[in-house]
């Protein structure tokens, strides 16, 4: 067996973590390519101007992954497949509004009763100088992101580790990847920011805000079946927090918000949980795992 055919072999016995380890490469590679190593953490300036460049970066890496893994493991038939998820819009209205509403409901609702508290809380949508502009960028980044995050993240690696996994055990080991995935990041921009607590905070971050999100994201998506629908939900909670959250947070006022967040989204998720107990899609494979199979 040649060393091409050994290798397309070894992907295919072990897809989900070669799809991680090359959209991790991708992205972290491109990122420091991008920011150059002595970039890190980046100053307030740099962070300004290279910012749309990281994004790209960052999202390139989910996205050319799971298309390359596509086609390497499934080829045509895999990419048809692949598309087929992405034009499934035929899914019930509640489906919509849980993907389009969860987010910048529960955060509206939570920085409403945190700026009670402290004025630090007030959503930065109120505290915006040009609210137009700063309501656009925020849906401008929350549709690339979910867009061509999902393409991967869910296009790909969701429905294979669904194979072997249920829909909880699913959500929270890519929940952690994930949340993981955004640590390069989430390190370059803390040089923008000081404080007590400051670098904690903004690498704790990805993982309170994300993993049980996250949880919820495979839920919706193993009931549904449709790619479309997981990239509303990623664009809607990406956006919820561009535009939501405080134009200042870091520290001790973001580690608040964020773990009564995860908080929050926890005790949703064991709600999930307990009302799904005993149906047959949570705790074992979904259909839309199978048919990737």
């Amino acid at each position: 067996m040649s060393n091409m055919a050994t290798i397309k072999a070894f992907i295919k016995r072990h897809s989900a973590p070669a799809y991680f380890a090359l959209a991790f490469a991708i992205s972290w590679g491109g990122f420091v390519l991008v920011m150059g190593p002595s970039g890190f953490p980046a100053a307030k300036d740099r962070f300004e101007t290279l910012f749309p460049f990281a994004c790209l970066a960052m999202i390139a890496g989910p996205s050319a992954a799971g298309i390359l893994l596509t086609g390497l493991v499934r080829g045509r038939a895999g990419l048809r497949e692949l598309l087929s998820r992405l034009l499934k819009w035929r899914v019930g209205a509640r489906w919509y509004a849980a993907a389009l509403l969860t987010a910048p409901l529960l955060m509206a609702a939570l920085l409403f009763v945190l700026s009670l508290l402290s004025p630090e809380f007030l959503p930065g949508i109120f505290a915006a100088d040009d609210k137009a502009s700063h309501l656009l960028t925020g849906l401008a980044i929350g549709l690339l992101a979910g867009i061509f995050e999902e393409l991967g993240w869910t296009g790909f690696a969701v429905p294979r580790l669904r194979l072997r996994y249920g829909v909880l055990a699913t959500g929270f080991m890519m929940g952690i990847l994930w949340a993981a995935w955004h640590l390069l990041a989430a390190f370059w921009a803390s040089g923008t920011i000081s404080g007590e607590l400051s670098l904690v905070s903004y690498l704790l971050d990805p993982f309170l805000l994300l993993v049980a999100f996250r949880i919820l994201m495979v839920w919706v998506y193993d009931r549904t079946g449709s790619l479309l629908v997981a990239m509303f939900m990623h664009v809607s909670l990406t956006a919820s927090v561009r535009i939501l959250s405080p134009l200042v947070i870091a520290g001790v006022p973001l580690l608040t918000f964020d773990l009564v967040w995860a908080a929050v989204l926890w005790v949703v998720v064991a709600a999930v949980v307990g009302a799904n107990r005993g149906t047959s899609k949570l705790p074992c494979r979904g259909k839309t795992s199978e048919a990737i199979g």
